[in-house]
């Protein structure tokens, strides 16, 4: 049965407003590639930033070193983390959005987000579990904090507790370029991670879970979908 998220996906991954009708600065400077993933059965949903290069190439999302580090903060293997029916993808802008003066990339494009994030989610009736990743997406979903990202984050567990449906827990982005970030707060790891890891194993089945991390009670078992 095609879902009302299915429908918005399929219509995300042929939008080309950025590179064609552009709200915001100018056009896209590359051919669009929307990269989305999902389910209207989705459980836990990873709500980022934006492709970089090499999800540009390839389609797949963290399919990076970042991708890698962030796997092993939630204690998933690919199989899992690609699997649609459980885990939602959804980026703050779903296209690359080229790169800056620096070579870092550039900050999401805000057309995406303004037209197709409220339907995507919409479409996401199952969701328990929001990981809101970097500024963009913590400033969507948590409105704008005034002690930036780093204070965010410190409030993780304030923001977990708070009654909402689902329930959502900011995170740094897992790139290279926050390893200074992660060496100066050395809290997320020892404090943050391991509630991380067990919020994880809540919501996924114990088939998908690495060695080492506390399934869920019970669930019911995965089929993976590593080409999602």
């Amino acid at each position: 049965m095609v879902t009302a998220f299915d429908t918005t996906a399929a219509n995300l991954r042929a939008c080309r407003i950025c590179r064609d009708t552009p709200l915001y600065g100018a056009p896209l400077p590359q051919e669009p590639l929307p990269i989305v993933q999902g389910s209207a059965t989705a459980l836990l949903c990873i709500a980022s930033q934006a492709p970089g290069t090499r999800a540009h190439r390839t389609g797949i999302p963290f399919m990076d070193p970042s991708g890698v580090r962030l796997r092993s903060w939630l204690g998933l293997d690919e199989a899992a983390f690609y699997d649609a029916g459980r885990i939602a993808i959804v980026p703050m802008g779903s296209c690359f959005p080229g790169l800056d003066a620096k070579g870092g990339d550039k900050p999401p494009r805000r057309e995406c987000a303004e037209r197709w994030r409220g339907e995507l989610f919409a479409g996401l009736p199952d969701l328990e579990l929001i990981l809101v990743i970097g500024q963009y997406a913590q400033a969507w979903h948590l409105g704008k904090m005034p002690d930036g990202l780093t204070g965010t984050v410190r409030r993780w567990r304030e923001i977990l507790a708070e009654p909402r449906a689902p329930r959502v827990l900011p995170l740094p982005h897992p790139s290279w370029r926050n390893n200074g970030w992660l060496k100066r707060e050395p809290w997320f790891e020892a404090e943050l991670l391991p509630v991380l890891k067990a919020e994880v194993a809540r919501v996924m089945a114990p088939a998908v879970l690495k060695p080492g991390v506390m399934p869920a009670p019970s669930a019911a078992r995965l089929t993976p979908n590593p080409a999602a």
